[in-house]
């Protein structure tokens, strides 16, 4: 069992590589109370599974639990512990209109409804692998904010920016990180326009802020399609991308998911 990043920290997504001794028909695991889905690649004869480590995991020792079901029904399983650090994150101070940290009763409704979406959203989980081969960039530009800074709204309202901020102007077309199907293209009040994909496995992506739709809820789309384009839609302070990842109910750091090497 191998696993990339080598050194993990809370915040990182992770990719689990397994070469079993025998022939499994089937691979689970479990990791940080969450299931893995592992996904056979018949080339090199390996089992991949995408999982995370959440920004509220204390530093320590964590076992990986694998279960298999061999050609003949036998179960077999393996448990490996892995260590997870701290990394440190940075703190800034944002200044955003009043109506993104005092909302109207009819924009607390409007958020409400968001938020009953993206529960019913989120919760849903496909163990099905949809992505395939390395995260590509949803821009060709430089990053104008990280994952985990710590943020103060107006100097009252705190945050963990958990996602990724790319510096494009609005209209700059905005690509699939990897293949998946849409479940969500529609305006939200805090994300402005939201594309938000489903590559399998617990894996999400979010692009928030679009000034523009380029898919549709329920279709699939390829890595590196364009799903909308760049604006300043919703809480932003202007035109830029935001992007995140989620795995299975937490955030994940998306440079590092375009750094992993996926087969």
């Amino acid at each position: 069992m191998r696993w990339e990043p080598s050194r993990l920290a809370n915040g990182s997504p992770v990719i689990f590589q397994v070469a079993p001794p025998v022939h499994l028909k089937s691979l689970s695991g479990k990791w940080l109370d969450h299931e893995v889905y592992f996904a056979f690649d018949p080339h090199i004869k390996k089992w991949y599974g995408i999982a995370g480590v959440s920004l509220e995991t204390k530093e320590g020792g964590y076992p990986v639990e694998l279960t298999g079901i061999t050609s003949r029904g036998t179960q077999v399983s393996f448990e490996r512990r892995i260590a997870v650090g701290r990394a440190n994150y940075p703190s800034i101070a944002v200044t955003v209109p009043k109506q993104f940290t005092e909302p109207s009763a009819e924009q607390l409704q409007k958020i409400a409804e968001d938020k009953t979406l993206k529960q019913d959203v989120f919760n849903r989980v496909n163990p099905l692998r949809e992505w395939s081969g390395k995260f590509a960039a949803p821009a060709n530009a430089r990053t104008s904010d990280v994952f985990g800074t710590q943020r103060t709204f107006n100097g009252q309202v705190q945050s963990t920016h958990q996602g990724l901020d790319y510096a494009v102007p609005e209209g700059t077309p905005v690509a699939a990180l990897n293949s998946g199907t849409v479940l969500i293209a529609r305006p939200m009040f805090f994300e402005g326009n939201c594309v938000v994909l489903d590559h399998g496995q617990g894996l999400l992506t979010i692009y928030m802020h679009l000034s523009e739709f380029k898919v549709k809820e329920g279709e699939h789309v390829a890595r590196s399609e364009v799903v909308g384009l760049s604006g300043g839609t919703g809480r932003a302070t202007g035109p830029h991308l935001h992007v995140a990842v989620r795995w299975e109910g937490i955030y994940l750091d998306p440079a590092i998911l375009l750094k992993l090497a996926l087969p």
